[in-house]
């Protein structure tokens, strides 16, 4: 599968198309995981970044915007998703 076709929107007909992976279609959990964290993403779990910042936001431009308290990060949500 294109990593395109990874990124694009979910269609209605991917939600009824029956795959092993569907969760839509099949009962239970995927035979396999569906999705693996990379190295970086392990490490970054294992021994997380040392910062006063707390939540973040997607700015819609694949870059975040990061916020020390929850009234700063409510702001950058109002900002960059509504």
């Amino acid at each position: 599968m294109a990593w395109d076709r990874l990124l694009a929107e979910i269609f209605a007909g991917d939600l009824v198309t029956d795959t092993p992976y569907n969760t839509y279609t099949r009962a239970g959990l995927p035979l396999t995981p569906i999705a693996m964290p990379g190295l970086a993403a392990i490490e970054a779990a294992l021994q997380p970044a040392n910062t006063e910042e707390l939540y973040f936001v997607a700015k819609g431009d694949g870059s975040h915007q990061f916020s020390k308290s929850l009234e700063e990060h409510n702001r950058a949500v109002a900002k960059y998703q509504k």
